[in-house]
């Protein structure tokens, strides 16, 4: 039995020493590899790794050539994984290393998937917790597939299930949302995170929300037929009020008058058309980028 340790990592020089030390302690009784993703970064973080590795055998390392972002970084650990499991944890240390043993104990009782959910804490801002809350009740809402609050990316992957990330021709895959999609033999496993040791998020809200439209529309049509079901009621809406206005005209002494009432539904129907066509022109774009067949990451360099 092998473990792979997964760990993507962009600019975290001050804190990528400390973590791979507490992953180390916690595998060590383990037949294991620990692998380092650097997602370009533009400080030390791939120097410290390559200075442990001459001491630390069993790290390994994957260097990308610029800054692809933290899926596709994590896409990447699990292509290059070679373990009988894997583990894929942030490199802050707010993924607490001391549950990997139960992770691991729960993968031999004979699960496929075990994810974990964060239990909200003081060392969790109210901006992070309000944003969270909000993107899984819009993902749950608008999507198929279900993902538990506070579902990390903190989680244990069996090889076989990992193998259909690797064979998945999908460009911009959210991985929360395959792995929910895949079904298996799945157990949630809650875990307080840790303060972190260092830095600031690299998560920043532009990204937030780019994971979040990138969760909806790639399982999910409902904010296609959402459009359709809208577009349909203010159609009817209009008709009703043409109705309203030739009746009006023709048998009523009333004289038809207000600018303010015209302008206003010229707007609200403009409104509504150009959401509907964003809607659209996001499942088109994505159709777009996919057509390209471009990689998800590019490999600079790598030591397996």
């Amino acid at each position: 039995m092998k473990v792979s340790i997964v760990i993507p990592a962009f600019n975290e020089e001050e804190s990528i020493g400390k973590t791979l030390s507490k992953v180390r302690e916690q595998v060590q009784d383990f037949d294991h590899e620990i692998i380092v993703v650097d997602d370009g970064s533009n400080d030390t973080t791939l120097s410290i790794v390559k200075e442990m590795q001459k001491q630390v055998p069993e790290l390994k390392y994957v260097s990308l050539s610029r800054n692809f972002g933290h899926q596709s970084a994590l896409r990447a650990g699990l292509d290059c994984a070679t373990g009988d499991c894997i583990i894929s944890m942030d490199s802050d240390l707010q993924h607490p290393p001391e549950t990997i043993p139960e992770m691991i104990k729960k993968w031999q009782e004979g699960y496929d998937i075990i994810y974990t959910t964060r239990s909200d804490s003081s060392q969790i801002g109210i901006f992070k917790k309000l944003t969270s809350s909000i993107f899984y009740k819009i993902q749950n809402l608008l999507s198929d597939v279900k993902i538990d609050k506070n579902a990390a990316d903190f989680r244990l992957t069996d090889r076989r299930v990992v193998d259909l990330v690797k064979n998945s021709a999908e460009y911009d895959l959210f991985l929360r949302g395959f792995f929910s999609w895949v079904g298996f033999k799945q157990y949630n496993l809650r875990y307080t995170p840790n303060k972190r040791i260092a830095g600031r998020s690299k998560y920043t809200f532009k990204k937030m929300m780019n994971l979040a439209f990138n969760g909806i529309t790639s399982f999910s049509i409902k904010p296609l037929r959402f459009s359709i079901i809208v577009g349909v009621v203010m159609a009817l809406c209009a008709f009703l009020y043409l109705g309203f206005v030739v009746f009006v005209y023709f048998f009523t002494d009333r004289v038809i008058s207000g600018w303010a009432s015209i302008i206003a539904s010229i707007l609200l129907l403009g409104g509504i058309q150009l959401i509907v066509l964003g809607i659209i022109g996001e499942y088109l774009g994505r159709i777009f980028i996919q057509t390209k067949q471009r990689p998800s990451y590019i490999i600079r360099e790598r030591s397996l």
